[in-house]
């Protein structure tokens, strides 16, 4: 049954008119509403079989009709605009009517020349490179649906998604923005016109119907219209897919703009300049975008939900690829990850490889970039290639990713999406703290399901040729705060994994790779152990070290002296190590600069004394055992790296790493541990907790959110929302102003607004406090056991030290040399697999 609001009365179906006329008809007032309503619905009807683009019957929802306008087009956009394309009511015996307000509007001139000219088919009308299409959402992501009246372009035109490209924001400025768009902008452009893919190259060489790009679609998810950085609306109207002043009502929840563009403001350049098409063959090729701006902060796994159970729910997309603003692929690394899942049928996930960006390596200047770089580049030469050969990569990072959309479908969303806190069940309001951390690292959270998916195969794998570049933090105080959140959620999920592995026995895994599972979750918690005490560990190896030096020939003038010297400095070790609870409990690294680098750089120099000290490269147990697990280590490193064929970070960036590694240690699981209660995101300026969200109304209706564009909300409110001009001149001019500004170089600092207090409760904080005393008191147990049961208990002698049983220390550092063994085998199973090891 339809209903349709007409002054005030409700006009129902043709088919159930019947049932209500004998009311209607004692009336004469009833009856010219009754004839008007009749008349109305006609052309509601006509409208909804008319589709202006493609003059064929448009795949509408059933049971779903236009209403009439509440508001009226003027003149001069009139004659192009498609008719009755405004709003639709839609309803069904199962859920409340609800209106949705849906406008096209005229793009600037320059865009509309400049865009598809030669997709442009004569004598078919079409508004997809001529005007952008905004709908107003008044609903949660899981109600953005046919059934609730909402469509996009692509649904209308009836296209096969085969790539949906995502891009999430927060508030990343200009720059960065248009690195990430640009970026895909070309790989797009390479992946339409590719020969070595059939699926591209026969949708390529189609002269008429189905061209390639129609079969990808590009969202862009700003998260936060408050928060985002405002240059980047001008970036977005340069290229056509956003218009200043059209978005509507303050109980709108998601802003959504569609175009089809051509054009991209390209950063590399000086100055910038905005790419559009000449005719040449490497000109980009249309991209179909959506442009979804959130009006309030709902974190980045709410994006994800607009994403997957919105936009993907409707489009029906085959691999969706999810890149980070600031995020710079290579030209055909999108393509690679697709061939992925072309060649595997069973491949539910996969990755790149992820690059610190090093700006022609003048950031490795900065040691701490440095050290994240050398990081980033063995986690990919060995992490990343051994879970990969297990079938079991761990982690897919979000900044560059991508996944089967019907493998993640059911079970690992449901269970992912349990860390959004927006979602109308608010089940993450229910949770433990512990379960609130292991949610930080959402990514493993799905990773995992995917992979113990029940009755299913999937599995996640590493692709190498597939590379990105991304930003990384150069402060201290922004690193600390992404590391809180990365060890903690990591450290969760872990255990989570662990815990849960046993579903592994539903799934449809074979034998080879039930075995690979089994093996690597052993290796897993045995890794997790060993992060567990590595506090205690590190200071074994300092302290026995550091006392075996002046037995060694180590003197500043004699040994007495060089004694007092070593002593010195390992009380100013235990004295920063110290410090380091106290800067955590209840600080933000933001608040405490200063400090946090002068501790950086105390745990620097003495790491760097005991590196270079040229005595300590003697094979005299145990020292003999550390050299051996040292040298084994770098030089693991440096084979595998040689292998890889990228070697440059051993030169450039393995000294800072060095040096900075016991700064990792100490500094970061200290504050990640006495800030488990934390579970905001941490970065960019967002260090604030999960706070609930007014949950939208479901009683906006399009003709409020049309009073609202007109200056009131419905309730005598002014807007927030200006007027726009509404002639050709105006938009072309307001565009005109846009392009400047885009291609201004410069750049707004990236804050994310101000600073909001924490607030926790007493038992998130009771469940800190006990972990951190375990993690303490386990830690100093251990070095206390190993330091004086074990015999060690001040001795300098060296022959006293070997004659002594070190079983302990031995086993740790042997044990160190197996771990990066393992990493290094399966490292160069994954090259061989590849191709790269001939």
């Amino acid at each position: 049954m339809i209903v349709l609001p007409v002054q005030g009365v409700l006009l129902r179906d043709p088919t159930s008119i019947a049932a209500t006329s004998s009311d209607l008809l004692g009336s004469p007032t009833m009856m010219i509403r009754l004839l008007t309503g009749l008349t109305l619905m006609h052309a509601a009807r006509r409208a909804m079989y008319f589709n202006p683009d493609n003059e064929e019957v448009s795949q509408r929802p059933p049971n779903t009709v236009y209403a009439t306008p509440d508001f009226h087009t003027e003149e001069s956009e009139a004659e192009s605009q498609p008719p009755a394309q405004s709003m639709y009511s839609s309803s069904s015996q199962k859920h409340v009517p609800r209106s949705v307000f849906v406008k096209e509007y005229l793009v600037p001139t320059r865009v509309s020349d400049a865009n598809g000219q030669e997709w442009r088919s004569e004598g078919v009308k079409t508004t997809e490179f001529t005007h952008m299409r905004y709908t107003a959402a008044t609903c949660d992501p899981d109600e953005f649906t046919e059934d609730n009246g909402y469509t996009l372009r692509a649904n209308l035109y009836s296209r096969n998604t085969e790539l949906l490209i995502a891009i999430t924001s927060y508030n990343e400025n200009k720059a960065l923005y248009a690195r990430t768009l640009h970026a895909v902008m070309l790989n797009i452009r390479n992946l339409c016109k590719t020969q070595l893919s059939g699926y591209w190259r026969r949708s390529a060489t189609a002269a008429r119907g189905i061209a390639s790009w129609e079969n990808i679609t590009v969202v862009l998810l700003i998260d936060g219209r408050d928060s985002m950085d405002k240059a980047v609306l001008d970036l977005l109207a340069a290229v056509g897919v956003y218009q200043p002043n059209v978005m509507r009502g303050q109980d709108t929840v998601a802003h959504i703009f569609e175009y089809t563009t051509q054009l991209s403001i390209d950063p590399d350049t000086t100055p910038w300049q905005c790419v559009e098409p000449k005719g040449d063959p490497k000109d980009l090729v249309p991209v179909q975008m959506i442009l979804v701006i959130k009006e309030r902060n709902q974190k980045k796994i709410n994006s994800h939900r607009w994403l997957f159970n919105a936009i993907g729910r409707l489009l029906k997309p085959n691999v969706c690829v999810l890149v980070d603003a600031g995020t710079r692929p290579e030209v055909n690394s999108i393509y690679h990850l697709w061939e992925a899942f072309e060649r595997n049928p069973n491949l539910g996930g996969c990755c790149g490889e992820i690059r610190a960006m090093t700006d022609g390596s003048r950031k490795l200047l900065n040691p701490l970039v440095a050290a994240q770089n050398f990081e980033y580049k063995m986690s990919n030469i060995l992490d990343k290639p051994l879970e990969s050969s297990f079938g079991f990569v761990t982690v897919l990072p979000g900044a560059f990713s991508a996944y089967r959309y019907g493998a993640i479908l059911g079970q690992p969303l449901d269970t992912y999406f349990i860390g959004d806190h927006s979602r109308p069940s608010n089940d993450h309001a229910e949770l433990s703290i512990f379960r609130k951390n292991m949610f930080l690292a959402e990514d493993r959270i799905l990773c995992f399901e995917l992979v113990m998916k029940a009755n299913e195969k999937w599995t996640l794998a590493y692709v190498k040729h597939s590379k990105a570049d991304t930003d990384v933090p150069e402060s201290t105080a922004e690193f600390i705060s992404q590391r809180r959140r990365w060890i903690n959620g990591s450290f969760a999920a872990s255990v989570y994994a662990v815990c849960n592995f046993g579903r592994v026995y539903g799934t449809r895994h074979c034998i080879g790779r039930m075995f690979l599972l089994h093996f690597q979750v052993m290796y897993s918690t045995f890794g997790m152990l060993f992060s567990w005490f590595a506090l205690a560990n590190l200071w074994l190896t300092f302290d026995i070290i550091i006392n075996l030096l002046p037995s060694h020939g180590i003197f500043f003038g004699s040994v007495l002296v060089t004694r007092w010297i070593d002593q010195v400095f390992t009380w100013i070790y235990l004295a920063c190590l110290g410090l380091q609870f106290i800067l955590a409990l209840g600080n933000r690294p933001k608040a405490h600069r200063v400090i946090y680098k002068t501790t950086f750089l105390i745990f620097s120099v003495l790491a760097a004394y005991l590196l270079t000290t040229p005595e300590t490269i003697k094979w005299t147990l145990p020292v003999g055992a550390l050299i051996v697990s040292v040298f084994s280590t770098v030089g693991l490193w440096l084979i595998s790296s040689v292998l890889y064929g990228d070697a440059w970070h051993i030169i450039s960036s393995m000294p800072q790493y060095l040096c900075l590694a016991s700064s990792f240690t100490n500094v970061l699981n200290v504050y990640a541990f006495c800030n488990l209660h934390d579970v905001s995101w941490g970065t960019k300026g967002s260090d604030r907790v999960d706070v609930q969200v007014r949950a939208p109304s479901d009683t906006t209706t399009a003709s409020q959110l049309e009073k609202a564009h007109d200056g009131e909300n419905g309730n005598g409110v002014h807007a927030l929302y200006g007027a726009r001009g509404e002639n050709q001149q105006d938009i072309d001019a307001l565009y005109e102003a846009a392009l400047r500004r885009a291609l201004t170089e410069n750049i707004s600092e990236t804050t994310g607004g101000a600073e909001t207090p924490t607030t926790i409760d007493d038992e998130n904080k009771a469940f800190r406090t006990l972990l951190v005393v375990c993690w303490i008191l386990s830690n100093i147990a251990l070095a206390v056991l190993v330091q004086h049961v074990d015999g060690y208990n001040g001795v300098t002698n060296v022959e006293q030290l070997n004659s002594r049983e070190h079983v302990y220390f031995v086993v740790i550092l042997y044990a160190t040399l197996f771990l990066a063994a393992v990493k290094f085998i399966g490292a160069m199973l994954h090259l061989s697999a590849c191709g790269m090891v001939r």
